[in-house]
């Protein structure tokens, strides 16, 4: 069996069983298998879908039998006008086997959403596609050797550092996740025409396509946001395990007096260990974002000594860029022929990397950044009133601009980063702030569901819970749908909400979690004022959806 059809006839059954029989005159005259169901009859067997090379839906929803079968579309006109050339489409349609990763810096949202863009896109394109997410606990659904082997194309659809090796000698296109998301299939054709071999694990020879929306993800950002990605899971070890340290010891669990005891031991856990890794895994991970494994080292050791000088998670990140870049061009520039080159990532460049990082941040960086540092800190430690306020605002806005892009990431980076010099302030705000646009939109759908659709009625339920565990990118398909009216809405009641905690110097220790952090002892100060900027931020948006948004459509 090379084709399958399945026909959906509405009110016109009599056109559908002359297509039917036109498509059978068409396959029997090019010598072609096809096996035909209409309207569910009668019901294609099991081996016929899976001896099936191609299916043909003719006016027809997919229904979740196909699995990967590659999937063309036609309407009951184009198959009367010309079954053979329907026919002749569908059987000649190149269904390529195509091998996809997707990956965000919080591995959460941005990745699940990215993959079943590209999924979506390759059975509507009529292709095999099978995708590898990495995601906030490690990939999942790992692609096999065997099925990169087989596979025609490689996608990777990530806003973060990626390892290539395994796909040597594939033809292979690079993306960030927000094409996959926003239009996926318009990503493949891209990938499909433009990809080119990918040259190795060295991607500055590789003369891979990337796609020209994204080119300012491969530079600075995406490197910052593979080290934020890595360093995330240390801070929330630490955050929690240091509130739980104060909850059982009380605020001097760490004095020696307690030495001994549970509640010193999960504040040495939580902040002499988790913590103190903080800045060496944002350095090493930029670095490696940069220069793959052989800069890891380099960034690592610099980011320790950014840490030693008082440079934070700001040295950090100029440790890691010096030590990627640097690794880097040391890279291109030794040549050592093709017997010792491989004491190149062991052995040389480890060293002169690090030794290149660890003088420029002793004698160059080093203070001027730590400097830098200290003034930034003492003044957040010092808002209040108004500068508070406008502060909280602006990381309350920009996270509920794009809810999952680079403004909204900027700001949690930020703040994410101040949690290693004890400032908590910016990371309540921004996880209030981030929570408020879902959780608006799933409360505006219940009190104004005039001003929604029924489909988008039954989505606010999902962003509501999504809301509270702190995913922002719930509140995407509303935005998207109407951007003009919805985004403007969203920003002014997270604004409203980061404004609020700044300015009641809420504190948060713990980068994500949501509401299910907030019962942890100690991980939120002044919870009661959190809670009520929440609400606040929340109410708002929902007010402001109903006063900008028009009546929806009658169905």
């Amino acid at each position: 069996m090379s084709i399958v059809a399945i026909i959906r006839s509405g009110e016109r059954s009599t056109q559908a069983r002359l297509a039917a029989e036109a498509l059978r005159q068409a396959a029997q005259k090019h010598g072609q298998g096809i096996a035909i169901e209409i309207d569910g009859h009668p019901a294609l067997a099991a081996e016929q879908l899976t001896g099936a090379r191609q299916v043909l839906l003719v006016d027809s929803p997919e229904d979740g039998r196909f699995g990967q079968l590659p999937v063309r579309r036609a309407t009951l006109d184009q198959v009367l006008a010309d079954p053979a050339a329907q026919l002749s489409a569908a059987a000649s349609d190149p269904a390529l086997k195509i091998v996809a990763i997707t990956g965000c810096p919080t591995g959460i949202a941005h990745t699940f959403m990215a993959a079943e863009g590209l999924t979506q896109a390759a059975k509507a394109l009529g292709h095999a596609i099978r995708v590898e997410t990495q995601g906030s606990v490690g990939a999942q659904s790992a692609l096999t050797a065997d099925e990169i082997a087989a596979a025609d194309l490689v996608v990777i659809a990530a806003d973060t550092q990626v390892q290539l090796d395994r796909f040597q000698g594939k033809r292979l296109f690079k993306s960030g996740t927000k094409a996959a998301i926003g239009d996926g299939k318009a990503l493949l054709r891209r990938a499909i025409a433009e990809a080119q071999p990918w040259g190795g694990a060295n991607k500055a020879a590789s003369p891979a396509k990337t796609a020209a929306p994204e080119k300012s993800k491969d530079g600075p950002y995406r490197h910052l946001m593979t080290g934020v990605s890595f360093m995330l899971p240390f801070v929330t070890a630490g955050g929690i395990l240091i509130a739980l340290a104060f909850a059982l010891g009380g605020i001097y669990a760490f004095d020696d007096a307690h030495k001994g005891t549970l509640a010193w031991s999960l504040f040495q856990i939580g902040a002499k260990s988790a913590f103190a890794l903080m800045v060496p895994i944002l350095a090493g991970y930029i670095a490696y974002s940069v220069a793959d494994r052989p800069g890891i080292a380099p960034g690592m050791v610099g980011g320790m000594l950014a840490a030693s000088l008082g440079s934070g998670f700001l040295g950090g990140i100029v440790a890691g860029f010096i030590a990627g870049y640097g690794t880097r061009e040391l890279n291109r520039r030794i040549q050592l022929g093709q017997h010792l080159d491989g004491l190149k990532p062991v052995l040389i460049l480890p060293v002169l990397g690090s030794l290149l990082t660890g003088l420029l941040m002793i004698y160059v960086v080093g203070q001027p950044v730590a400097a830098l540092l200290s003034a930034l800190t003492d003044a957040l430690k010092g808002m209040q009133g108004s500068s508070a306020l406008a502060l909280g605002a602006l990381l309350g806005a920009m996270m509920a601009f794009d809810m999952g892009g680079p403004v909204n990431k900027a700001a949690y980076a930020f703040a994410t980063g101040l949690i290693a010099s004890q400032v908590y302030t910016p990371m309540a705000a921004v996880m209030a702030a981030g929570m408020t646009p879902p959780l608006g939109l799933a409360l505006a759908t219940r009190l104004f569901s005039d001003r929604f659709t029924v489909d988008e009625q039954e989505a606010g339920k999902a962003a509501g819970v999504l809301g509270l565990a702190f995913i922002s990118e719930g509140a995407i398909p509303f935005a998207a749908r109407d951007p003009l009216r919805v985004i403007p809405a969203l920003m002014t009641g997270s604004a409203l909400a980061g404004a609020i905690s700044m300015t009641m110097g809420v504190e948060l220790k713990v980068p994500h979690g949501g509401v299910f952090v907030l019962p942890i002892p100690n991980a939120v100060e002044h919870l009661l004022s959190y809670l009520v900027a929440l609400a606040a931020g929340t109410a708002v948006t929902a007010l402001m959806l109903r006063l900008l948004k028009k009546p929806a459509a009658p169905a």
